[in-house]
């Protein structure tokens, strides 16, 4: 790919999603250069740094260090704005995880700090630049399904299941709506654009809850589940298609993950978009057998560091990321906007807009990860 100058990243925040994005920046991103991780838990960090070779530091020694372009932020959510404004006011570029915030009102002064300082502000989930919604995207947009009518997005899981394993699940910020749903949102966003209105009901069925795996300390204390687990809404994009999603994490855990797009000519089948891989499905007019697609992009597999990546070379290269803060904004208000339509029993005008992200260009196909693979990144 030519000689280039590689953007040096730090990393604030060492828990368990860290060890996936380290991998991935550290050995198959060229244009990333970690340098340095953070965290507030002294033993994750001196893990992080030892496992990867890296420099542990304070989050002042980051925000200090001019060489420092890019701060990734992989707290958990509650800690987003503080960790996400300190960058922001150092003049460093941003890549946040998900959800950008907690309210409306703060992701709102997060955007608005990163354009005031004219600095690139990404935010996860970055999985809709992999393999399987990229493919989808193709054939979507060369109109194999005809004019796209609606599009509907179902997931399920069990809230309680999940909060014994990660505590984070159960506050504010980790429910089946910000955590997961946000997956769902952001691809159908990356695919049809902005949003104009939606409505819908969240609740929290059940909160209070009992630990009940026997061979742990806290087995058999109470505990409540601070965030949503039914998510049921309705919306309206800007294009005029309809969309609908059920999100319900007061059931099992046997998963069905699935985004139904449905065309004037057919019907397009698309995977878990919490994964970066998998099989994408038509049935078409005429012919009712489903067919699977051919892939038409790189990254199938967990590729955690692609949003970092494309962030980095959309610095050098002078361009908008396409994990845009735009968009990032976009997706929390539509998901917080079904809260608000539950609270009033109204409808919710969006008050936000985005630009619909450029696909990644197609025929990089390098699953090494190699320099074709990010070659499709850099354009």
């Amino acid at each position: 790919m030519g000689k280039l100058k590689k953007v040096k990243v730090a990393v604030v925040g060492c828990g368990v999603i860290s060890e996936i994005y380290l991998t991935n920046m550290t050995s198959k991103f060229e244009i990333l250069e970690v340098v340095g991780c953070c965290d507030i838990i002294k033993e994750r960090m001196e893990r992080r740094a030892n496992q990867f070779n890296i420099k542990q530091m304070r989050i002042e020694e980051i925000l200090n260090d001019k060489d420092i372009e890019l701060v990734l932020n992989i707290t958990d959510p509650v800690n987003h704005h503080l960790v996400s404004t300190q960058a922001l006011n150092a003049g460093k570029n941003l890549y946040s995880e998900k959800p950008i915030d907690l309210s409306i009102e703060a992701a709102r002064e997060l955007v608005q700090l990163a354009d005031k300082n004219k600095l690139l502000y990404g935010n996860a989930p970055d999985t809709f630049m992999g393999q399987a919604i990229q493919t989808a995207r193709f054939y979507l947009d060369s109109g194999l399904i005809g004019d796209i009518t609606s599009v509907t997005a179902t997931l399920n899981r069990d809230s309680g299941l999940l909060a014994e394993r990660f505590p984070f699940t159960a506050l504010p910020g980790g429910g089946i709506g910000l955590d997961v749903g946000v997956y769902y949102v952001t691809a159908m966003l990356s695919l049809l654009g902005p949003v104009t209105e939606v409505s819908g009901f969240v609740t929290t069925l059940n909160p209070e809850r009992t630990h009940y795996f026997p061979d742990k300390p806290d087995f058999g204390e109470q505990f409540r589940l601070q965030a949503e687990n039914l998510v049921v809404g309705s919306f309206r994009f800007a294009s005029g298609v309809f969309g609908a999603l059920h999100f319900n994490s007061s059931s099992i855990g046997n998963e069905k993950p699935q985004i139904t797009v449905f065309g004037t000519d057919g019907i397009l089948y698309m995977p878990d978009p919490n994964q970066f891989g998998g099989e994408v499905k038509v049935v078409l007019k005429g012919h009712p057998e489903p067919v699977t697609l051919p892939g038409t992009h790189a990254f199938s597999k967990n590729s955690r560091g692609i949003g970092p990546a494309e962030l980095a070379w959309s610095l050098r290269n002078g361009r908008r990321p396409r994990t845009s803060k735009e968009m990032a904004f976009h997706g929390l208000e539509l998901l917080l906007g079904l809260y608000k339509s539950c609270e009033t029993q109204q409808f919710y005008k969006m008050t936000s807009s985005f630009q619909r992200p450029n696909p990644i260009p197609r025929g990089y196909l390098d699953e090494n990860y190699g320099s074709s693979a990010e070659a499709g990144l850099a354009i």
